[in-house]
This record gives structure tokens, sequence and C-alpha cells, in this order.
């Protein structure tokens, strides 16, 4: 049975006859084309990291931040639309006050993922709405334990030690199952998470990006922060010469093959 050009895909509220939303999956399309995003919940913490593609060179350093905050304990990355994500960054803000004021306490993580994912998954019932074209990383410090989730176009969230979004979703998924992330400190997991998001650049599309690292944890007091510009330096200076390592080992086997 196939539904491809069928019309299934003019309304979100309308499903194939295979069973599918087409437009929820077009959604998702837009995430898979922006650059990777990517979350690591180890021991103290978690580390969120984002390839920001500069589409020009006229770009200030800095600007148009894809890691942005949320009810200061909060830490939300992204790969998508960026307004989609200014739109879920205002919603996470609105939800963490409102429970916050009416339980007197800090909202848990996995109460914002809910109700974020239940705002998300209603733009998928109406026909007179679109889907968010964005996934999001939420991390955050849970009474005191690190917690990360990732939210989907269509609602679903799950929680996660590792995960990645983006077009380099692949190569870093890959990366990120080679670590031993339960007994791992933030500052080696900011230095991994630059070299996974450098393994995943593709030089050949996009020659131009700007690397963004942030955390929240125990050094940071339970806030979510852009890491401090020591440990961003280090991080991108070990990112860089462990590729160049990688480059050296190809060219190594490529003479042995000859």
């Amino acid at each position: 049975m196939t539904s491809i050009g069928t019309g299934y895909d003019l309304s979100v509220s309308t499903y194939s006859p295979d069973g599918r939303v087409f437009q929820v999956e077009y959604a998702q399309k837009a995430v898979d084309n922006s650059g990777t995003a990517i979350g690591l919940r180890v021991k103290d913490g978690v580390v969120l990291a984002v390839e920001k593609i500069k589409h020009s060179r006229l770009l200030v350093p800095h600007s148009n931040q894809r890691i942005l905050t949320a009810g200061k304990y909060i830490g939300i990355a992204s790969a998508g639309w960026m307004s989609d994500t200014r739109h879920l960054v205002k919603r996470v803000r609105e939800e963490t006050r409102n429970y916050t004021d009416t339980y007197k306490t800090k909202a848990p993580a996995h109460i914002i993922a809910e109700r974020l994912g239940m705002y998300v998954q209603a733009y998928t019932l109406y026909s007179s709405v679109r889907p968010f074209g964005v996934s999001t990383l939420l991390a955050c410090m849970d009474a005191k334990k690190p917690q990360l989730y990732m939210i989907e176009p269509s609602g679903h969230y799950v929680g996660y030690r590792g995960c990645a979004v983006g077009k380099g979703k692949q190569i870093a998924k890959t990366e990120i199952e080679k670590l031993d992330l339960e007994n791992m400190t933030v500052r080696e997991a900011a230095k991994e998470a630059a070299r996974i998001i450098y393994s995943a650049h593709d030089d050949t599309k996009d020659k131009l990006f700007e690397l963004e690292l942030s955390w929240v944890c125990e050094e940071s007091d339970g806030l979510h922060v852009h890491v401090p510009q020591d440990v961003y330096d280090q991080s991108v200076q070990f990112a860089e010469r462990s590729l160049d390592e990688d480059d050296d080992d190809n060219e190594m086997e490529d003479d042995e093959d000859l």
C-alpha cells in the first residue's frame, strides 16, 4: 500500500492508509538537515554541544545561539528551525514558572519534559497548525541528579544518557556509544562532546561552523551556563588534535595499502 502523492500530506491531522503522518515526517526532515546537537549525561552533570553552521563570514561570533537557558537551571539545545526553538524555550519558561507558583518548588525534569512533549504533540492534531520543525534536548539537575531528555517533532520524549540529533547524528551516536558516561566528569565530557561535533562535521558541505558548549552540573551550582572559556579552549584543542591524529592514521593506512 502506498500513499505517496495521494494528498495525505496536505493536513497534519490526516493519516495515510499505512498509518503515517507525513507532515510530522517532513518536520523530522528539517531536523535532519540542521547542524548536529548532542547531549551527554555523566555522573556530575549534563553537557550540551552544538554544531552551529555559519552561512556567512559576516555573522557576529557567538550570536544567534542554538543553546538557550530556560528557568536558570534548564538548558535547551536544538536541531531544526531556530524560530521554533525560541517559541518552545518560552513555553518551558512559562511551564516552570507556573509549576513553581503552584507547588512552591522547582519543577522536576520529567514534568517539564512531559509538558513540553504534550505541547509539541498538540501541534500534530489540528489542521490549522503545523508541527514544530525542531528536536529539543533538555538538560537539568533534578534533586542533584543530572537529567537529559529529547523531545521529537511528534511530541515523543525519552530520557537518555547520551543522544544526538541533526545531520551528523549517526556518526555522533556511534561515538557516544563508545564512551563510559557513568564514570565520566563534565570536564571530560566537554572534551569528548567537542571531539564528537568536530568528527560529525562535514567539511565538504559546510566549511564554516562554530562550536557551542554548555553544562548544568555540580560545578555550576545546578545552573545552566556556557562552559568557562578555559574549558572551551581546552575542548576545542582536544577536538582538533584528535581530528589531526585520525587524519594521520588514515594516511598511514592508505600508504600501507599501496
